[in-house]
């Protein structure tokens, strides 16, 4: 006989999780007493995931279960011992951040059972800031992770996470420039810049103007070999009259 006047009353809001215990066994399922006024009631199909062909064979009158609410109606509570998803596809959206656990680590990233239909994902560039080289020295199997819904595919049943959006970025600090001999620090961007307008300033010839300059050169040293040449000659006449005159005998009067 199911009592209920003693039993607090209890939320029986879809997916509730109650405590009962088993009042009778049928070929179609079980009756369960749950502590309110009308009973519940549990079909043969939801007494686990595999198949049952007798219930006898998985519970026992008298024996105390976990089960959960899936649906209410004014003669029965419609119950099922199979754990049911906390989330739903339409439930899941981005941003949104849940709970998990690490059940299958990949060489590109890991898997999380957060209560849904599939299990997310998560890429291994998303455990966490900065470089990743193996998902296996962030997470490990079995870990009870926090990630956020980075993306919801329904059509593909893909779920992808992140547990680096949940955490504080990076801030990489500037490296100080190098101080010269006299103190002062050195900013190679600005010496850079400087030797470059001062290079930029000199004029490019073209190679006209190179060639003209070159003409010129040769030009004048033409010239300056010419006029050495002349100046010789006359060095040598002016010597050679010299001696003429000293060798002319002086004539009388």
């Amino acid at each position: 006989m199911v009592t209920t006047e003693t039993t607090p009353s209890v939320s029986l809001d879809p997916k509730a999780k109650l405590s009962g215990r088993v009042v009778k066994t049928t070929l179609a399922g079980a009756l369960i007493d749950v502590g309110q006024p009308i009973p519940g009631v549990l079909h043969i199909s939801q007494i686990q995931k595999d198949p049952v062909n007798k219930v006898e064979d998985v519970i026992k009158e008298g024996q105390a279960v976990d089960v959960w609410v899936r649906k209410v109606r004014k003669d029965r509570i419609e119950l099922t011992m199979i754990q049911p998803l906390m989330y739903e596809w339409k439930d899941l959206q981005p941003e949104m951040v849940v709970k998990g656990k690490v059940i299958r680590i990949e060489t590109y990233g890991a898997f999380i059972d957060i209560g849904a239909e599939r299990p997310g994902m998560i890429h291994i560039s998303e455990l966490a800031q900065g470089y990743v080289k193996n998902a296996g020295d962030v997470v490990k199997e079995g870990q009870e992770i926090e990630a956020a819904i980075l993306n919801v595919d329904r059509k593909k049943r893909q779920i992808r996470l992140s547990m680096k959006a949940l955490q504080p970025e990076i801030v990489e600090e500037e490296k100080p420039a190098r101080e010269n001999k006299r103190g002062g620090r050195k900013n190679k961007k600005a010496e850079t810049e400087i030797s470059v307008e001062e290079t930029s300033t000199e004029p490019e010839l073209t190679g006209m103007q190179i060639a003209w300059q070159m003409a010129q050169e040769r030009a004048r040293h033409d010239k300056d070999q010419k006029t050495k040449r002349i100046k010789s000659a006359s060095a040598e006449q002016e010597e050679l009259l010299s001696r003429t005159l000293k060798k002319r005998l002086p004539t009388g009067a």
